[in-house]
């Protein structure tokens, strides 16, 4: 059963990210959030790359059907967007580009012939039953193309909310990297 530091949260895209107003009319917006500990580095980059380092093996397995589907279709596989990412490349996590960076934001994404995409990882001070707490909040907008687009994300959308939330809820039961303690 999840605690309140692993319970994720589907909330409104939140109005202070960059992506909010990115799309005019975007074809999917969704967010969801994940209670920090208090002592958990604040730097949104980081955390994205613990986010993406500590998913679910299901994810990689699912990333791989996805690939063999849609390399089908002439759309850019995972394999293909790595092989355009020098290894140790500080413009990229995993294979998603980072479009801007910010103290508590970091944007990643991907264009394609079909659709651009762009995922927010923002750390956001909110009310919560004990006060003001810190949340990661991921919030993905796509914007589609074509017919191809709009059906590839009507297909794919349950299995991107499912693919986010155990990303989300996985980071949190691996534990979040914390600041060092400061000296007395």
């Amino acid at each position: 059963m999840p605690n309140a530091s692993s319970s994720v949260l589907s909330v409104a895209l939140p109005a202070e990210s960059a992506v909010s107003g990115l799309y005019h009319a975007p074809d999917l917006a969704d967010a969801f959030a994940v209670r920090l500990p208090d002592n958990t580095i604040d730097d949104p980059e980081l955390l994205a790359r613990f986010v993406f380092a500590h998913q679910a093996r299901w994810v990689g397995r699912l990333t791989s059907l996805r690939d063999t589907i849609v390399g089908r279709f002439g759309l850019k596989t995972t394999q293909q967007l790595r092989t355009q990412t020098s290894p140790g490349s500080r413009d990229h996590i995993e294979f998603f580009r980072i479009y801007t960076r910010s103290a508590r934001e970091i944007i990643l994404g991907e264009n394609d012939s079909h659709l651009d995409f762009r995922l927010s990882v923002l750390q956001q001070i909110r009310e919560s039953e004990d006060g003001r707490s810190r949340y990661l909040i991921l919030s993905t907008v796509v914007h589609c193309h074509n017919a191809l687009g709009r059906f590839y994300i009507l297909a794919i959308a349950p299995f991107h909310r499912l693919v986010v939330r155990s990303s989300l809820r996985s980071a949190a039961r691996a534990g979040w990297p914390t600041e060092p303690a400061k000296p007395a």
